[in-house]
């Protein structure tokens, strides 16, 4: 089976996602978050993108991207993962040693209006969920200790939202979410589907054709006689 459609399309929030090779960490000391935090600032620049939110984690990253153009996206990650790994490498002198991420990343489109909230709250407490924090503002290498305890300069990487931040908004963060909200969310990490109201995923799928998201991966259970 074939790889499912990757959109790219211009003006659509994305959820993005990339693993280290193996599970092994990508991030062990606080200078490897400051690298990569450099990266995506020199990348976002070069490119235009718009930046929503995101999470570093110890072995993989979240992302929640706002490309203005077609490509946009594609452009991005290309260069930001390509430009990461060298300098991954050459800090660590280890050039040649395989690869540093798992292969391609994983997204999916995200709605304008309260599933963006839910998408950048699973983003944003993704440190807390792993109890590597008390408070998901606690854990430096993400968007919400950046836009509450950064400075301006600091805050110049995160791009303001198309939707409205509630006043509330870092208490919701460090809500838990429901099992069947994370259960969604991670069906569209998997599948790439688009996450929003059932009309809108619609409208979406078919736009864009990504109608093979919306199926499990793999094959078709085989059903026997008299099953």
């Amino acid at each position: 089976m074939g790889r499912p459609q990757r959109a790219a399309t211009g003006g659509l929030v994305y959820h993005v996602l990339n693993r280290a090779n193996a599970r092994q960490p990508i991030f062990r000391k606080d200078t490897d978050y400051d690298a990569f935090e450099r990266v995506m600032g020199e990348v976002s620049e070069r490119v235009g993108m718009r930046v929503l939110a995101y999470c570093l984690m110890p072995n993989h990253w979240h992302l929640v991207l706002w490309p203005r153009a077609d490509g946009d996206l594609s452009t991005f990650m290309r260069l930001l993962t390509l430009t990461h790994t060298q300098r991954w490498h050459a800090h660590r002198a280890s050039a040649g040693s395989g690869h540093l991420y798992q292969g391609r990343f994983k997204s999916f489109i995200v709605a304008n209006d309260d599933h963006l909230l839910t998408v950048c709250r699973y983003v944003e407490r993704n440190a807390l969920r792993a109890n590597l924090v008390k408070r998901a503002e606690h854990w430096r290498w993400g968007s919400l200790w950046r836009y509450y305890a950064g400075d301006a300069k600091t805050r110049a990487l995160l791009t303001d939202w198309p939707v409205a931040r509630p006043r509330n908004w870092v208490e919701q963060v460090n809500r838990p979410q429901n099992a069947a909200e994370l259960a969604v969310l991670r069906t569209s990490v998997n599948r790439g589907a688009p996450f929003g109201s059932p009309a809108w995923v619609h409208r979406t799928v078919a736009r864009l054709g990504l109608e093979s998201t919306l199926r499990p991966r793999g094959r078709p259970r085989r059903v026997g006689n008299g099953s």
